[in-house]
């Protein structure tokens, strides 16, 4: 009877299948994560008025945009380790929520000690989101999709700076409305989508393909089955851990030495970048907009490079390139004074590190197993953020102490440069593993 039943019902068109789970889940996660991002790195627009009404230097700063990556190091696998448990409905909306709140308390800040304290809190509410978003994605879409997912995913990043640069520096302009200095109206007006957005996920994220109502069963079986099947036929490099050999794994530290170059370049240009711009003698707003023309050019780029990646199936040389110009764009800031050399310089530092996403996630979900996957990634998210907190720290402490922005982003070029080395050399690694003979079965 099921026998039967199953020849009778019609293989589903899998392009159908895909372009409605692409349509239905990664819109709402990209508005997702654009607002997380603009809630994260807003603070680098509201400092061109906030950091002299609060009195913090080029190191404070720093600092606390470093204590916001502590808290994410120390929260973050616990996080996607409970979204296994709770879902990814519910534990997504609870992290928009809970960050929205902490994103509006930041206007409330007074000094050097609450805007750490308020860094070192949005950390923690946003721990988990981006590793539990990529997690997400592999219970829906095939590998053979995830490089495009995830690229397009991401381009949310480079699309808060570049959205969020004009409106931010809108906000500014609100200065004593309601008692309210300008940065302070921009962290409540950035931070209340956030909560809107975290009830919405309760209705708009079912967990896995099976509870999805808008595909028919033969759709959902189909999608269940090819999963699965991704799963059986993989070779990871790391297979099934628990959680401190996730940890202590050689591979996943490599992993994560790759992407913390792409990871403190994003997040430390996102935050910086607006006092990098002032400092030739700009307005707000001229700053706002020239913000956005880097972010705009990478966000396109980032989406034409992963799918790029897909077609052609290639992971390495995907991701080795783009780190490669990123770290000798910036160098190159290095031997310029000239403001239009270095927001050319710059947004090819932007198109390369961000052209990487999607071909290095996708690489990382190939090389880990399924067992190893809601740990795996969020440790290599975590412990990429290591490099990007102190990162961050040290691009206000050599600006402080050499008044030179270029000189502040060197330490940037040596981690895109040492993940440009790290991800050839573990790809020449995984295609020898690849090549070898599997040894022949006792008799």
């Amino acid at each position: 009877m099921n026998a039967a039943t199953d020849a009778a019902t019609p293989m589903p068109d899998e392009a159908v299948v895909m372009r409605k789970v692409g349509v239905r889940l990664v819109p709402f996660l990209i508005l997702c994560y654009f607002i997380a991002y603009v809630d994260r790195v807003n603070a680098g627009f509201a400092a061109l008025t906030m950091n002299r009404d609060l009195g913090l230097s080029q190191a404070m700063f720093g600092i606390g945009g470093g204590l916001f990556f502590i808290a994410y190091v120390l929260f973050e696998v616990p996080s996607n380790i409970a979204m296994e448990r709770f879902g990814a409905r519910v534990w997504i909306a609870r992290i928009m929520i809970t960050w929205g709140m902490v994103g509006a308390a930041m206007a409330f800040v007074v000094g050097p000690y609450s805007f750490y304290l308020g860094r070192f809190l949005l950390g923690a509410a946003e721990a988990g989101f981006f590793p539990g978003v990529i997690l997400y994605l592999t219970y829906w879409f095939p590998k053979l999709y995830r490089a495009r997912i995830v690229a397009t995913f991401m381009v949310a990043i480079p699309l808060s700076s570049f959205l969020g640069s004009p409106l931010s520096a809108a906000l500014l302009q609100m200065d004593g409305i309601g008692g309210l200095h300008g940065w302070q109206w921009l962290f409540i007006m950035e931070a209340i989508p956030a909560v809107l957005l975290g009830l919405a996920a309760l209705f708009m994220l079912p967990s896995r393909p099976a509870e999805a109502a808008w595909l028919n069963p033969a759709e959902r079986a189909w999608l269940t089955r090819r999963l699965e099947a991704d799963g059986a036929g993989a070779a990871p490099v790391a297979g099934h851990l628990p959680l401190w050999q996730v940890l202590s794994n050689k591979y996943i530290w490599a992993l994560a030495l790759i992407y913390s170059g792409s990871s403190a370049t994003s997040n430390a240009l996102s935050l910086w970048m607006p006092q990098i711009l002032k400092s030739f003698g700009l307005s707000n707003m001229e700053t706002g907009l020239l913000n956005m023309i880097p972010f705009g050019i990478a966000s396109v780029f980032m989406v034409v490079w992963g799918l790029r990646a897909d077609k052609s199936g290639e992971r390495i040389w995907s991701t080795a390139l783009p780190l490669a110009t990123t770290c000798l764009c910036l160098l190159a800031t290095n031997l310029t004074s000239s403001l239009t050399l270095t927001l050319v310089l710059l947004s090819l530092v932007l198109v390369g590190n961000y052209a990487i996403k999607g071909p290095f996630w996708a690489l990382a979900t190939e090389w880990l197993s399924a067992g190893t996957a809601a740990a795996g990634i969020a440790a290599i998210n975590t412990l990429s953020h290591l490099g990007t907190g102190g990162a961050t720290w040290m691009l206000g402490a050599i600006k402080d102490s050499s008044g030179s922005f270029p000189l502040a982003l060197l330490p940037l070029a040596f981690l895109t440069g040492a993940g440009s080395l790290m991800v050839l050399v573990l790809g020449r690694s995984a295609r020898a593993r690849a090549a070898a003979p599997v040894p022949a079965a006792a008799e």
